[in-house]
């Protein structure tokens, strides 16, 4: 009876062991614990958890490496929070690894391992990991609001004056001068287009047809005999300068005769005397003249009844 009795308190007991082990195990695959699984453990400190959670998910690279396992606050040097994580025994974490808090938008925080760049230095399990907050879109633009806040009295200005210099008459006629800049412009363009497609072809035609006539000019005076031409050319200019030399000579001569006394032109050229009374005689060969035609009667007398007696 004892025994049968004893029996019955051993079966409770071990029903009731059994149960707190599949309670345990439950409450651990609900919160994504899995009891079967070995794991290292490691510390990641962080000034704010910002609502992190036990049994939250750590991942690498978007990948789910391990869980939240416990969350202490560091009483001790009473700054900040102490987590500890468990992540799978395959993997291996490398030195210089931190640990990012990202703030989900609909609620909600996840641990984000960011690894290190050497991949063969690992550090130990239980060793401590830097931990920090992800400055996401929200948080870069919640720092961004006192500087927006300094601005928009800056902001409010600007547009107060960009109103006051729309609603100036000037800038409207600024603009229609632009308009009618544009115009002319436009109408430029399609000269200088119709140039482009007529008048200057022909233009470059003409100057084709020049540089061929040059080019030929080049050619012909390349394969003249120019040595005979600088020859004759030579002969022309020995011809002139002998003639030269002559007619040099002979000025020289007709200047020694017109200065040369011993010869009538000469003499009259150098005798002032001869000049003189020459220069008399046409004188008054020019007063006779003069009388001749102011008193014919004195010089000649005519009479159509015979001539009278003196």
């Amino acid at each position: 009876m004892i025994m049968k009795k004893l029996s019955n308190e051993v079966k409770i007991a071990l029903t009731a062991i059994v149960a707190v082990a599949l309670l345990f195990i439950g409450l651990n695959f609900l919160k994504g614990i899995n009891v079967f699984e070995s794991s290292n453990s490691y510390y990641v400190k962080f000034k704010d958890v910002k609502g992190l959670a036990v049994s939250n998910a750590v991942y690498a690279n978007g990948y789910p490496v391990g869980i939240v396992r416990e969350i202490d606050y560091n009483y001790a040097e009473n700054s900040g929070v102490v987590v500890r994580i468990e992540l799978d025994t395959e993997m291996k974490v490398p030195r210089n690894t931190t640990a990012e808090l990202e703030l989900a938008i609909m609620g909600g925080v996840t641990m984000n391992l960011i690894l290190g760049n050497n991949p063969t230095d690992h550090i130990a399990p239980y060793d401590t990991i830097s931990g920090g907050l992800y400055q996401g879109a929200m948080d870069k633009a919640a720092a961004m609001i006192p500087t927006v806040e300094r601005m928009l009295p800056k902001l409010d200005s600007i547009l107060t004056h960009l109103n006051v210099i729309a609603g100036d008459p000037s800038l409207r006629q600024s603009l229609q001068n632009a308009a009618v800049i544009s115009e002319n412009l436009k109408t430029t363009t399609a000269q200088l287009d119709r140039m482009m497609n007529g008048e200057i072809p022909r233009m470059i035609a003409n100057l084709d047809k020049t540089a061929e006539h040059a080019a030929n000019i080049t050619n012909d005076i390349a394969q003249a005999d120019l040595g005979e031409t600088i020859r004759e050319v030579n002969s022309t200019l020995s011809h002139v300068q002998r003639f030269s030399g002559q007619l040099t000579e002979t000025m020289k001569e007709v200047h020694e005769k017109l200065h040369n006394p011993d010869n009538n032109l000469g003499a009259f050229l150098s005798d002032r005397k001869l000049y003189d009374r020459l220069n008399n005689t046409v004188s008054n060969a020019d007063s006779l003249m003069i009388d001749l035609k102011a008193h014919p009667k004195r010089y000649v007398h005519f009479s159509i009844f015979g001539r009278k007696k003196q």
